[in-house]
């Protein structure tokens, strides 16, 4: 099979899923059949690019393909179709330029994602699937959940989005706010899998922070003047901006004390800051807007010795009143540390191994090992970098432990 015409199914499915599906959607308003169709399209896709040639629109192909499966699925279950669908399904597949809808359909397929009729734990897995593409692995080993159970998950918020007639809009504004946190969460988990993949040979995915940050922008304009929004958009363009310095150019993961910080983006930067003084005059600090200041700390440092740990320490304190969550609790004990001394740090990474989600995250005993090194503690830092990287998923973070485990085995001069 021609690699070129694999390689291009797989980009239009992993960068242009989203689109397609939301502008199927607005049509069908039904999940399992529009994923299914388009399933199908990428097969047919695979069958008869590398004959015909890869169209110039790919994503459009796609989408006209999906969408007359779709009508005879319709059709063949006895469903009347509008005079205009007809039309439409008779018109050449590649002319069809299906993928231009209009801009906020994404938007409107992530409320759906995030409807109150799902459970909780279906609505993150089913925007990352639909909305970005991540397989059902890839979202199951974010989750630490089997593969099975997850896809069982999704099948059964597919069936209810199907059951419960949810409509494809946004929410009247009395039903918006309720639904905002879910939606917030949802767009960073989507920047937080592409600004450090859980797992794979990539730690970047520069296709989802991107649309993380469209999602982003689209909410703060649907929502002006909401403070969580705008700290989670700045939090996001903040962190962002560290995208160009966090690899070497062998592909090397660099941490922020290694990073070339002339290579931040000052664009992303400055709009990323200025999101953040939008939101602080409302005097409503929430998770988003102390993770866009903390972040926003680590962008006005000019060196990583510049770093002001204890106003970092400090916002995580604040932090952890809102979201008393492990990961945050563990980088407010590296703040700490990194405030006051790795011993204050060290203590408190002993008790943090009774927590049953850091016991086996390979993120505590990198972060045991940085402290141990800092301290001159090398048998110690050895058997945690060692430990780190065993447990580690993502080739390039294990890599970067290893890395750091040898330069630990390197003889004193």
């Amino acid at each position: 099979m021609d690699g070129d015409a694999i390689a291009a199914v797989e980009h239009v499915f992993r960068q242009e899923k989203g689109r397609v599906l939301a502008g199927l959607m607005r049509r069908f308003g039904d999940l399992g059949l529009v994923e299914d169709v388009l399933q199908e399209a990428c097969r047919k896709a695979l069958e008869l690019w590398p004959q015909t040639g890869i169209p110039d629109n790919p994503a459009a192909w796609l989408s006209a393909v999906a969408r007359n499966a779709a009508l005879d699925d319709v059709r063949r279950a006895g469903k009347s179709v509008t005079d205009a669908e007809a039309v439409l399904s008779c018109l050449p597949a590649a002319g069809i330029e299906e993928t231009q809808s209009i801009e906020d359909d994404r938007l409107r397929l992530l409320f759906i994602c995030c409807h109150p009729a799902l459970a909780p734990e279906a609505q993150v897995a089913l925007a990352l699937r639909t909305l970005c593409g991540l397989s059902t692995a890839e979202i199951a080993r974010a989750f630490g959940v089997a593969e099975a159970a997850l896809s069982q998950r999704l099948l059964r918020a597919k069936r209810k989005i199907a059951e419960a007639r949810i409509p494809f809009e946004l929410p009247q504004e009395q039903e918006l706010q309720p639904r905002l946190a879910q939606v917030l969460h949802v767009i960073y988990l989507v920047f937080s899998e592409g600004y450090c993949a859980s797992g794979g040979d990539t730690l970047l995915r520069a296709d989802l922070c991107a649309e993380a940050l469209r999602l982003g922008r689209l909410l703060d304009s649907l929502q002006p003047g909401q403070p969580e929004v705008q700290g989670l958009l700045a939090l996001m363009l903040l962190q962002g901006s560290r995208g160009p310095a966090r690899l070497s150019p062998g592909g090397e993961l660099l941490t922020l004390e290694e990073q070339d910080r002339r290579l931040w983006d000052d664009g992303l930067i400055a709009e990323g800051l200025a999101a953040l003084a939008l939101a602080l005059p409302a005097r409503a600090p929430g998770p988003y807007q102390l993770q866009a200041a903390i972040a926003a700390l680590h962008a006005q440092a000019s060196t990583a010795s510049a770093t002001d740990w204890r106003q970092i320490s400090a916002l995580y304190g604040a932090l952890l009143r809102h979201k008393p969550e492990p990961m945050i609790l563990l980088n407010a004990v590296i703040a700490c540390a990194m405030a006051h001394g790795a011993e204050h740090g060290l203590a408190w990474l002993e008790r943090l191994e009774a927590v049953p989600s850091l016991a086996n995250s390979h993120y505590l005993h990198a972060a045991r090992a940085d402290l141990l090194r800092r301290q001159g503690d090398r048998p110690g830092a050895l058997a945690a970098y060692a430990r780190a990287a065993m447990l580690a998923e993502n080739a390039v973070e294990r890599q970067y432990l290893l890395r750091r485990h040898g330069e630990m085995r390197l003889p004193l001069v």
